[in-house]
């Protein structure tokens, strides 16, 4: 945690400004991107020539590349199912909106401070699909421009606690410009007919000088007491906590340039933050470390991997970085020769490397695993001569989605089916492909074995973890995650979380449920389930500032009851986790099914 130096803000109502997009005419860069592998002679002449192109022909080929867009693609609306309401977007909200409906009490020692959940929440109705002569492409459910909400806890010096609400929209540079012209600008590019994929890249980088837009709807981070927005595709976006306000993009002081994870690791014992980028072109994965105080970029190094890996998490310990190259990768020339931009390979190689902190390639220690996708670690950490690395593990991923021109909806359906209604041993079945399980890796540094397991059985698929942030890197005892409601998720085509689960890391308990059906010793879970038809997103651990356990604290979450159309935030003790909430917070305005939360303890108004 850092160190507050300011007081907790009062909400603000200003409004924001949306300029236009200032377009950067980047041709060279649009050569590089969509030539895989051109020749240097080639390019210098190339750029040469472009170099002598005065910026006014250049403006007004731009202008025509955007008629000719409006006059030759049609946007269209994908619709939601009756089971998919709360995937819908919602409206921005006039500024902070005190909250009085509250069940329960928060406690005393409950920290001042922001819970604050990003999420996509897509413009002008919903996510889109492109058709035109190219062929169709469409938006996928993991994009949609970045929207937060915030609960503000404010306890002042009488005693008394204010409680307020606001959603704001990530305001980046592409997110104004589509506000600016009041409709749908940039071109899904994510899945489609492949040649419809490829002329929206192309198209989107001539126009705007960037191939997709900037969404940071995925996760919000603290650094040096500074707050930031995120998703992968791109750099950071700086908020200002008190209003939501985007101050604007943070590139690290001109040290980092392209994407950056979505979620970063603050290192324990230094306040160092390790951070990394995947890209399509080369360098595929590039990592860096940020001094404490986030003005310098202490290293950078490119960890040559010869594929663009689609890695979502990275993991630390106290001496090492960890990383995933697992086979779900984005592939430029396989969209050119007919194939999917992103796949998940399941005959592809699987393997976590570890690096001492401030590494290279060279150093980076592989170790081969079986293939399969985790999209999140909960925690890694030193054990002897082991690196113990804990993640969400599944058969298959949720992202992209099936090959374009199938039934989507079948194959997410199939895909979020109970595991145990279904043949394991047939590893291609997209049924139950899903179900996601706390597995272990045991990676020993020095004879070089790989040692893995599950930690969990096949009673429910779990997903989201979060730990108490004051043990990332070491050994913990406790973690938290979202439980998929397997039967709503089926029902749907859509992950919805019905519980919540408390790992027991050093508790085991004996359970028929393992893999294969085979008696196994598993370790302890505990359960908070919530009524029915109610789904949650964002959950995270709130520490207790005066505890002394790692489970002293609660977990708080973004609730929404699917019958009654109200969305709430649960406040759940650790310590007592199947039991009801301890408060029960009753929101002004429906709150979309979303991604990462984060608390972000501020200093108490006086």
């Amino acid at each position: 945690m850092y160190t507050c130096n300011y007081s907790f803000p009062v909400c603000s109502s200003s409004s924001s400004q949306r300029p236009s997009l200032p377009v950067k005419y980047d041709f060279s860069s649009f050569i590089g991107t969509f030539l895989p592998f051109p020749s240097k002679p080639l390019l210098r002449k190339l750029k040469k020539i472009l170099t002598g192109v005065p910026e006014t022909i250049k403006k007004n080929a731009v202008e025509l590349i955007d008629a000719f867009v409006d006059l030759a693609f049609d946007f269209v609306d994908q619709p939601l199912l009756p089971s998919q309401t709360n995937f819908a977007p919602v409206e921005e909200l006039e500024g902070c909106i005190h909250v009085a409906d509250i069940e329960g009490i928060i406690p005393d020692d409950f920290p001042d401070g922001v819970y604050i959940r990003n999420g996509p929440n897509p413009l002008f109705g919903g996510y889109k699909s492109a058709i035109s002569m190219f062929g169709k492409s469409s938006h996928t459910w993991i994009e949609g421009e970045g929207m937060l909400h915030a609960i503000y806890f404010n306890k002042l010096s009488s005693g008394t606690r204010t409680i307020s609400y606001k959603n704001r929209y990530v305001q980046s540079d592409t997110f104004k410009y589509e506000i600016a012209r009041r409709k749908p600008a940039f071109l899904p590019a994510i899945e489609g007919d492949s040649p419809a994929v490829f002329s929206a890249l192309m198209l989107n980088l001539l126009r705007f000088g960037t191939v997709d837009k900037f969404l940071s709807n995925t996760n919000v981070f603290e650094h040096s007491g500074r707050f930031y927005a995120i998703a992968e595709n791109h750099a950071p976006q700086e908020i200002d906590i008190k209003t939501l306000e985007t101050i604007g993009k943070w590139d690290l002081h001109g040290a980092w340039d392209g994407p950056f994870t979505s979620h970063p690791k603050k290192v324990l014992s230094t306040g160092e933050l390790v951070v990394f980028g995947v890209s399509a072109q080369r360098p595929h994965m590039k990592l860096g470390v940020l001094s404490a105080d986030g003005r310098k970029m202490k290293h950078q190094v490119d960890l040559g991997l010869k594929r663009c890996t689609l890695c979502h998490d990275i993991g630390v310990t106290e001496s090492y970085n960890v990383i995933m190259d697992f086979p779900l990768t984005i592939d430029m020339n396989r969209l050119m020769t007919g194939g999917p931009l992103i796949r998940y390979e399941t005959e592809g190689y699987a393997r976590i490397g570890v690096m001492p902190r401030y590494g290279d390639a060279k150093s980076i220690r592989w170790f081969e695993v079986e293939a399969c996708a985790a999209l999140h670690m909960i925690n890694c950490f030193e054990d002897g001569d082991e690196i113990v690395v804990m993640a969400c593990r599944a058969r298959g991923s949720i992202i992209p989605g099936p090959e374009f021109g199938s039934n989507k909806f079948e194959w997410f359906s199939r895909g979020f089916k109970h595991i145990r209604s279904v043949d394991t041993s047939q590893k291609d079945l997209q049924d139950g492909a899903f179900f996601s399980r706390v597995y272990e890796w045991r990676l020993n540094i020095e004879s070089g074995e790989v040692k893995g397991r599950y930690l969990t059985g096949t009673e429910f698929s779990m997903e989201f973890p979060v730990i108490n942030e004051k043990f990332t890197g070491v050994k913990n005892k406790y973690g938290y995650t979202q439980v998929v409601d397997s039967t709503a998720s089926s029902n749907s085509g859509m992950a919805k979380y019905g519980g919540l689960a408390k790992l027991y890391f050093e508790d085991k308990a004996f359970d028929l449920s393992l893999l294969d059906y085979q008696p196994e010793e598993s370790m302890k879970v505990e359960r908070h389930k919530f009524q029915e038809n109610t789904f949650c997103s964002g959950a995270t651990f709130v520490p207790n500032s005066v505890g002394v356990e790692e489970d002293d604290g609660w977990i708080i979450a973004f609730v929404h009851d699917e019958r009654t159309n109200i969305s709430q935030v649960y406040v759940i003790d650790a310590k007592k986790f199947a039991s009801e909430p301890i408060a029960k917070i009753t929101l002004p305005s429906r709150v979309p099914y979303g991604f990462h939360g984060a608390f972000l303890a501020l200093c108490s108004q006086g």
